[in-house]
């Protein structure tokens, strides 16, 4: 069985790695391990700073090169000392500025066996793929709100990540009560793979190159 080490931000991505995506990547014969990120010897969680994250990815890499290494790491808000966030190009293509970072950060860990991976914007993003879902959650109103934030935008992952209007925010507004560790993952199973895949270009890229990973021998 293939084997691949997911590194996470916070609990709510390795719930969404454990109840959405396992079993799906299991009948694919590849097994994922979801792992929280270390921010300090006692914390666990965020991407506040790159310089803490590099050595805990490269000592994966290490440690079983049979298997893989991948990341969900948000665009939005990424740390200063990022690997090419001081020389991205000048594009408007969003997918373009994800895959130029996700490069950037391979080359800097260096091993074959490490697959970068960012979300864009970040994970409440991939919510916006069915705002009907937040419907069995919150008041049956918000779901028009949501629609019509979501229709503005490209797909889920075009909307914006600006400090005040970035995914999490614009649900944290309208939805009274929404707890990420809560409810994200749990509204991400009620969307359901096929549909965040099939709504969202760039997640659904990482996911094609997973199940496409040969075998190290």
């Amino acid at each position: 069985m293939i084997r691949v080490h997911i590194f996470v931000e916070g609990q709510t991505e390795e719930t969404f790695v454990r109840e959405l995506l396992y079993e799906y990547f299991q009948e694919k014969n590849i097994y994922l391990n979801p792992i929280l990120v270390k921010t300090s010897s006692t914390g666990k969680g965020g991407v506040v700073s790159y310089a803490k994250i590099k050595p805990q990815l490269q000592r994966k890499c290490l440690e079983d090169k049979t298997a893989f290494v991948s990341t969900i790491f948000d665009l939005y808000a990424l740390p200063t000392d990022f690997p090419g966030s001081s020389s991205l190009p000048k594009t408007s293509d969003l997918f373009q500025k994800a895959e130029y970072l996700e490069q950037e950060m391979g080359k800097d860990i260096g091993h074959k066996n490490f697959i970068p991976n960012l979300l864009v914007y970040e994970f409440e993003g991939l919510l916006y793929s069915q705002p009907q879902a937040f419907a069995a959650w919150f008041d049956a109103s918000v779901v028009s709100i949501l629609q019509a934030e979501r229709n503005a935008f490209a797909s889920p992952e075009h909307i914006n990540d600006n400090p005040l209007t970035a995914p999490s925010k614009r649900i944290g507004n309208c939805c009274n009560g929404y707890d990420k560790p809560l409810h994200g993952a749990l509204l991400a199973i009620d969307i359901g793979l096929d549909t965040i895949r099939q709504e969202c270009q760039h997640f659904n890229q990482w996911l094609l190159r997973l199940e496409s990973i040969v075998p190290v021998i």
